[in-house]
């Protein structure tokens, strides 16, 4: 690098501050001090969503109310039990543990246990590794 000059650092400090309170809050305050003083009636206002992390919409207020009108009881879908016998009957053929299975489908133990026990909210790519290691079809007509 032609025509530079010796690198050298700076080591004057660099000191960083807090913003200070604009000229506008600094009246607002005094002003709220000096009816406070004088004993003036003062009503303060929290904002719902002031210092949160969340956005102040109005779609909130829609889920809610949608929530609110729903009257069935809504879960989330289950393994159908002809799911859960299938998947033990193909297992227990190929003569595999639940974790030998779930090592060879590269899952935990815990994932084919909650599948036969009818826990699991049934997932489509767990199910084709579950065909393909077990070399039956699963899927199909529900």
């Amino acid at each position: 690098m032609a025509g530079v000059g010796p690198l050298t650092q700076d080591w004057e400090p660099v000191v960083i501050r807090k913003k200070a309170p604009t000229a506008a809050a600094k009246k607002d305050e005094k002003a709220v001090n000096a009816a406070r003083r004088v004993g003036a009636d003062i009503e303060t206002i929290k904002k719902s969503t002031a210092g949160t992390n969340k956005a102040a919409s109005s779609s909130t207020s829609l889920n809610t109310r949608k929530l609110d009108d729903e009257t069935e009881n809504l879960a989330h879908e289950r393994v159908p039990s002809e799911l859960k016998k299938a998947i033990m009957q193909a297992r227990m053929d190929k003569k595999l543990t639940q974790s030998q299975l779930a090592q060879l489908m590269n899952e935990k133990p815990q994932v084919i246990q909650e599948y036969e026990s009818g826990k699991a909210i049934p997932n489509q790519q767990i199910l084709s590794k579950l065909e393909r290691v077990l070399g039956v079809k699963l899927r199909g007509k529900k």
